[in-house]
């Protein structure tokens, strides 16, 4: 009870960010002129492999420092739990191939406490139509299933392809994003990276 109360006061900790993504969501393809054809094919390589991009992610974040890394960022009861500090490139394998959305989430959640970004209007208006979607393509074929229809069962069908292509697609722009992010942190983006932030205090304003 008190890491669930933990995790939604840290919910709403972030609607008090003052700093926004370098990109927003739409805008992730062609949110750097010179690197437009480079972020589009990292795009691509993100929806066709995203465990391996989230895998790469997520160790970037943690600026190569797998002691930092724990299991879906904390987020899930078994966080802490699963031999992170003897095997964390296994653990963190296991995490994008077992719970991707969790690993892409946690990521997500790790960039904005870091640099108190938060989220714009519309992209988590992206996000919700993408979960709310995915929510109405699993009632859609459980009442395929009960009702037996062949009309209903195709109409599921073609909503839950639906579904998988507006996730994998708001994903692969949720990872470009969290990439982008990260060029800007490591002065890709301009001629002074930052520093790294101490074990204890990954959390930093107005950066």
């Amino acid at each position: 009870m008190a890491s669930s109360k933990a995790q939604v006061e840290k919910a709403q900790l972030r609607q008090t960010y003052r700093n926004e993504w370098h990109s927003d969501l739409i805008s992730t393809i062609t949110a750097d002129d010179c690197v437009m054809c480079n972020e589009f094919l990292e795009c691509v390589v993100y929806v066709n492999v995203p465990q391996c991009a989230s895998y790469m992610l997520r160790k970037r974040a943690l600026y190569d420092d797998m002691s930092r890394y724990v299991c879906c960022g904390g987020y899930m009861p078994c966080s802490g739990r699963c031999g992170e500090s003897k095997c964390p490139e296994f653990c963190l394998c296991t995490e994008v191939f077992c719970c991707f959305a969790n690993s892409v989430v946690s990521t997500r959640f790790l960039l904005q406490d870091q640099f108190n970004i938060h989220t714009t209007e519309c992209d988590n208006c992206i996000i919700g139509f993408m979960v709310c979607l995915q929510q109405l393509a699993c009632i859609c074929s459980l009442i395929a299933m009960v009702a037996g229809s062949e009309e209903i069962s195709e109409a599921s069908q073609l909503l839950n392809c639906i579904s998988d292509w507006v996730y994998c697609t708001v994903c692969a722009c949720m990872q470009t994003q969290h990439k982008i992010e990260m060029d800007k942190r490591d002065g890709l983006l301009s001629s002074q990276p930052m520093a790294v932030p101490p074990p204890q205090q990954m959390s930093r304003v107005g950066y």
